[in-house]
């Protein structure tokens, strides 16, 4: 396994990804993937370098045409003189856990020209239609320089809409011939369109299935959508029609709204919230537990060890580690609104700490249905070395917040 591991030495790959070096991109990417002990620190040093690129979230049904919509839009892309990558988050196969690569295929055309990176990626049973390292691949390859970064979800449904707290841009593809499914999917993946692309448009049902779409969004402002209209374009990949239009709609909507949504995260509604759930909370100022990034679904905190927390061994109490991973969980599980109760927790240890470590738990939630949510944590130095890994489950109640 890849070591990024933060010694006092900058991290090696840091100048060289920087630089857009494809091979350390590449290998920086694997470490991710395979989450190398160093990975949060090195993350963490790209944060000055990130908000530069637009991230195009593009996501709809299986089938949808999704890939060869992207094949598309990186011809389209290079034609303006971008440089464009690619996250494609593929099915996992069920022998080997690996991505099918069917996306790769797709766009081999482009695989190889110099401004264009593809990476193909498992989704290894996350739920929400995206990886659990998707985020760090995309932070990546716009520290790299890319002008444009494309995250293709695995095939989506309703519920699944984890795109839409990373991508600045989301279009929905639609297939024709929705029908009376508009109105069955409308309150999940179609409402959070930037822009809705009716896809196979040289096909019969098409110029129907726009219709139905424009008029699902005439009745949405009609209740107050907002500044952004949302445009819907007829799209055939294959044919080529629609496609620029369709990338003048993303750069419309960037310019519109701006880029690097996901690292403004910890202004969203749900982040707030989290901050003021741990500043309530008598445990945490105790415990000297400082929350430090949240957003719906994740949460970031940082602990200071002093002789306090440290046990007989002169290292780190196991409780004060546990505390410090429960509240990360307890404070991700209910940054929605709604009160979360945990009902189930499991934790390993891998390394002690001691008195002046300051220590990091990242909470994200892996999945989240109407009652239930399961969270993980991880611990680590604040040079990302692994110190714990906590999973948790939680019963989502009825109840909100007071």
């Amino acid at each position: 396994m890849t070591d990024l591991s933060d010694t006092p030495v900058a991290h090696p790959w840091l100048e060289p990804v920087l630089a857009g070096q494809r091979r350390a991109v590449a290998r920086a990417i694997s470490a991710v993937e395979q989450g190398a002990s160093g990975v949060p620190g090195f993350l963490n040093a790209l944060a000055p370098h990130l908000g530069r690129a637009q991230v195009l979230g593009l996501t709809g049904s299986p089938g949808a045409g999704k890939s060869t919509l992207v094949h598309a839009l990186l011809g389209e892309l290079l034609r303006r003189g971008q440089t464009v990558a690619v996250v494609a988050v593929d099915p996992s196969s069920p022998l080997t856990g690996g991505a099918v690569l069917g996306d790769r295929v797709r766009m081999g055309e482009h695989g190889a020209h110099p401004d264009v990176f593809i990476r193909s990626v498992a989704s290894r049973g996350h739920l929400g239609g995206l990886s659990p390292t998707t985020r760090g691949i995309v932070d990546i390859f716009d520290a790299a320089g890319f002008d444009t970064v494309i995250v293709e979800t695995v095939g989506a449904g309703q519920s699944e809409v984890e795109i839409m707290r990373l991508a600045d841009t989301r279009i929905v593809a639609c297939p024709p011939g929705l029908g009376d499914e508009v109105q069955a999917i409308k309150a999940g993946i179609l409402e959070i369109a930037d822009v809705l692309a009716v896809t196979k448009a040289d096909l019969p049902l098409a110029t129907v299935t726009a219709k139905d779409l424009r008029d699902m969004l005439h009745l949405r402002a009609a209740q107050g959508a907002g500044a952004w209209k949302v445009p819907v374009i007829a799209t055939s990949a294959t044919q080529g029609s629609g496609v620029a239009e369709l990338v003048d709609a993303a750069l419309a909507h960037a310019a519109a709204t701006g880029r690097g949504r996901r690292l403004q995260a910890a202004r969203t509604p749900e982040g707030e919230r989290v901050m003021r759930l741990a500043a309530a909370d008598p445990w945490v100022r105790r415990t000297g537990i400082r929350c430090t990034a949240a957003s719906a679904g994740h949460v970031e905190l940082r602990l200071t060890l002093t002789d306090e927390h440290l046990n007989f061994n002169r290292t780190c109490h196991g409780g004060v580690i546990f505390t410090l991973a429960d509240t990360a969980f307890g404070l991700a599980s209910n940054s929605h609104g709604v009160v979360a109760a945990g009902i189930d927790a499991h934790i390993t240890y891998q390394a002690p700490a001691r008195a002046g470590d300051t220590l990091l738990a990242r909470a994200y939630e892996v999945s989240r249905s109407r009652r239930l949510s399961v969270v993980r944590v991880d611990v680590t130095h604040e040079d990302g070395r692994a110190i714990s890994s906590f999973t948790g489950t939680v019963f989502i109640t009825e109840r909100t917040h007071d």
